[in-house]
């Protein structure tokens, strides 16, 4: 046995939402093997004491862009259209490879340091996101986020079509799958049906897993309606969009008929609570969707429009919001948005027999949070202080696959020092310095 939490507070996730007290949980070659009242009999090479401890399955952030860092409080108080257009883009179109992986190194300690173990991600620049990932250890669904504003298009030629194919060669499978790679519609608003039909017939055939940005605002799902005379989803699912297991980030606006149609299609919707707030988008109709059948996965967005990536802040979201949204104190109860953040998470990431609960052979994607703080004291219910009292600076252990990657206040994986100094020296002036005119051109 490589690593044992001794008489620690196990949250489980399984099926009967098991919560044991004073537990014994051992890891063996990065699984969970072992979970019981009673000490192992065999000496494993490190105990960690769990005294007033709390492990639980690591989160999953299943709506993300990690470069966005860099933008984080550079536009605040504005809706989501200046937002992007008056204010993000113009940045992005200055970025770089080395700026980016810098960008995208900074979030996953932010991430490790909050207890994320697994994230969705939508951005260009893939491979330099693919190398911090591998680097750092965390789990990743990396996806290329296309747009297409023409109506000249080849999948074969088009530039972010080709960087998905290279992409999917080279990192598809990384590590005995903790890279995983996806496609990516990026909006319904942000291409049109050729895009659709190819990236769909694509991923189908390969196998992979789509992401998109559906019914984010009010304003880009009506227009849509006037441009075809059917929602986003219906647009995209006559294309063949949904084909493939997709995850559908935000999904603010969605009609009952959207709903139902994404039940049927297996459509993760992932609710993002803290981005919409903030951009004054809309509240989802979480309740609603799962009525309809669908599964239901939690996000942060980019830290740009968050501005953390502190998923227990979603989780905590989650619940205020739909019981303020429904008038209704009991609507969701604090095992559904914990289930949103591990259980449905894994599902959406079609990484549910490997994670998402702690159970014998699963991975040892675990954190542990330190529940001797005066806020989380007393304990009456240990599910609800982790959604309504917790947050991610509770976490005192980040581990993936049974490697510790943050611990004791330590990334152990990341030389944060040298992340800063690239942020400082090159990644902060690649995109907010004004360039010589030379260098423009």
């Amino acid at each position: 046995m490589d690593t044992l939490f001794s008489h620690i507070t196990a949250v489980t996730m399984d099926e009967a939402m098991h919560v044991f007290y004073d537990y014994f949980v051992g890891v063996t070659d990065g699984k969970i093997a072992y979970l019981s009242k009673l000490p192992p009999k065999e000496q494993p090479k490190q105990i960690v004491s769990g005294e007033g401890m709390v492990l639980m399955p690591g989160l999953i952030n299943c709506h993300t862009h990690l470069p966005m860092s860099l933008l984080r409080g550079y536009a605040d108080d504005v809706d989501l259209a200046t937002w992007l257009n008056d204010y993000i883009f113009p940045r992005e179109d200055r970025l770089d490879g080395r700026a980016v992986k810098a960008a995208t190194l900074l979030s996953i300690a932010e991430c490790l340091r909050f207890g994320v173990t697994s994230v969705s991600e939508m951005y260009n620049f893939c491979d330099e996101i693919a190398q911090a990932v591998a680097e750092s250890g965390i789990k990743a669904n990396l996806s290329r986020g296309t747009t297409l504003f023409t109506e000249d298009f080849d999948f074969e030629t088009y530039p972010a079509c080709r960087e998905l194919v290279a992409l999917k060669e080279q990192w598809d499978g990384f590590d005995f799958g903790r890279i995983r790679i996806e496609g990516s519609v990026h909006a319904e608003y942000t291409s049109n049906y050729r895009l659709w039909d190819a990236l769909g017939e694509y991923c189908l055939n390969e196998g992979l897993g789509m992401q998109v940005h559906l019914s984010e605002t009010k304003a880009e799902h009506e227009a849509c309606k006037e441009r075809y005379g059917l929602t986003p989803a219906q647009i995209l699912d006559c294309h063949h969009v949904f084909d493939a297991p997709t995850t559908a980030a935000h999904c603010v606006w969605l009609e009952p008929e959207d709903m139902a149609l994404l039940a049927r299609r297996g459509v993760t919707a992932v609710h993002c609570p803290v981005s919409n707030l903030k951009l004054a988008s809309g509240c989802a109709d979480v309740p609603a969707m799962v009525k309809a059948g669908m599964n239901v996965a939690l996000g942060t967005d980019g830290s740009a429009s968050n501005n953390n990536l502190d998923l227990f802040e979603e989780i905590k979201a989650a619940a205020l919001m739909a019981k303020g949204r429904t008038l209704d104190p009991t609507v969701m109860p604090a095992q559904a948005p914990l289930m949103m953040a591990t259980v449905c998470g894994a599902k959406a990431q079609r990484r549910e027999k490997e994670c998402g609960m702690i159970k014998l052979g699963m991975d040892a994607d675990l954190i542990m949070l330190d529940f001797t703080a005066p806020h989380l004291m007393p304990c009456h219910n240990v599910l609800s202080q982790l959604v309504y009292a917790a947050s991610g600076h509770d976490v005192v252990m980040t581990m993936v696959r049974g490697r510790m990657l943050y611990a004791g206040g330590k990334f152990l994986t990341i030389d944060l020092d040298s992340v800063v100094r690239e942020l400082a020296e090159h990644a902060m002036p690649q995109v907010f310095l004004d360039k010589p005119d030379a260098e423009k051109n």
